[in-house]
């Protein structure tokens, strides 16, 4: 029984598996297939509205002193004195004696030289005297004859003449030199290096200091020769005194790890364009680099600092503002109408740059713009439009509103 078993329940299992995958493979339905659908491309637009913008050109350059000189003495001696202003960093104002030289030799000279013009104002009265004279007696000899110079004393007086002139000059010399023994600021300005101490010998000449001013700062910024036709600057030519309109500037720079602005105006260009890169170099002043200003915590626009400038142009109204990357075929726009197809557009281009483009027509107030990458865009192509990507365009960079 044991063994029947063995050999039969095998085939009955063998043939109940059989007979469940007759009766699956029997009644399984049958897959229909779906066609795919393609679905248009989707994409962001932005809604084209006209605006205000102010050009605005960007630079960058480092800031330098207005007035830069190397401070040395007139006169020669000892330094007897040094003020606390004379040292690397530190300030002063105008006319502030920065550094005295001994004086003792030079106040010897003044007196030397009143004691010359006593005696040469003696001889002039003297040989005014002596002339008038000789004057008289020549008209007592009544001979009706002209008297000669010689006879009347006038070269004698001339040269007595003379000789007090020298000796004035000589005494205004000394005392110029006792005045000039103190060696002052010739503007308001702070001390960039010093190279003289108290008890040091120096020579007339010999250079003690460098100095720059303080009143204002100035910064080189070079810009393209094209990137001039947005800024309202004049052609300065020979013989103008400056120039008839300032731009503004406003540079930038780090302190810190914070952000700080200064505002100034153009006040020239250089008198060359660079044949290699092109560009023009503005000149832009800023007044009282090192003034305390309204913002307490702004630091001063200390000379050497790395700034960065944007320089006030045109104005214009009326003008749409895009992001660059709504640009198609070097002049051309993609418009997405109210039926989601595509249309091209061109435009008069005013401006183009890295992040925005600017144009005064081709389209309407409130056209749709695709601002999305598309491979091969054809006229009358169908688009999906993003539900949160229709929105005005953010503000131009480098030429925003007002």
């Amino acid at each position: 029984m044991r063994k029947r078993l063995k050999i039969l329940l095998p085939i009955v299992i063998l043939l109940a598996g059989l007979a469940t995958a007759f009766l699956l493979i029997k009644n399984r339905k049958m897959i229909q297939a779906t066609p795919v659908a393609i679905l248009p491309p989707l994409v962001r637009v932005v809604l084209a509205q006209p605006t205000n913008i102010q050009f605005k050109v960007r630079s960058q350059g480092t800031v330098a002193p207005r007035s830069e000189i190397t401070l040395a003495p007139e006169v020669s001696g000892r330094v007897v004195s040094i003020s606390p202003s004379m040292a690397a960093g530190g300030f002063f104002e105008k006319g502030e004696v920065l550094l005295t030289i001994e004086q003792r030799d030079f106040e010897l000279a003044v007196i030397r030289t009143n004691a010359q013009v006593s005696e040469a104002t003696a001889r002039v009265a003297r040989e005014e005297a002596e002339a008038e004279v000789a004057r008289k007696e020549w008209k007592a000899l009544g001979s009706g004859a002209p008297p000669s110079p010689l006879a009347l004393r006038q070269p004698q007086l001339d040269e007595a003449r003379a000789a007090l002139a020298s000796a004035q000059a000589a005494l205004e010399q000394a005392e110029r030199d006792v005045e000039k023994s103190k060696v002052r600021a010739p503007f308001a300005g702070r001390v960039w290096e010093k190279r003289v101490d108290v008890g040091q010998f120096v020579n007339r000449g010999t250079t003690v200091a460098r100095l720059y001013a303080v009143d204002f700062a100035e910064v080189r910024l070079p810009v393209p020769a094209s990137e001039l036709a947005f800024i309202e600057l004049p052609i300065h030519y020979r013989g103008d005194p400056a120039l008839r309109e300032s731009p503004r500037v406003v540079v930038r720079g780090q302190y810190a790890g914070k952000s700080h602005a200064w505002e100034g105006q153009i006040i020239r260009t250089e008198g060359e364009i660079d044949p290699r890169s092109r560009m023009v170099t503005l000149v832009a002043s800023l007044p009282d680099p090192y003034g305390r200003a309204l913002e307490t915590d702004r630091p001063p626009l200390s000379v050497g600092m790395f700034v960065e400038a944007e320089i006030f142009g045109q104005s214009l109204s009326n003008v749409f503002s895009l992001p660059r990357a709504s640009l198609r075929e070097g002049d051309k726009l993609l418009l997405v109408d109210d039926e989601s197809a595509l249309h091209f557009r061109q435009i008069r281009l005013i401006r183009t740059d890295r992040e925005s483009v600017i144009f005064d027509s081709g389209i309407q107030s409130g056209d749709r713009v695709c601002i999305s990458p598309l491979d091969t865009p054809v006229e009358g192509m169908k688009v999906r439009v993003g539900l949160d990507s229709t929105a005005d365009q953010p503000p131009d960079s480098r030429g925003g509103q007002p």
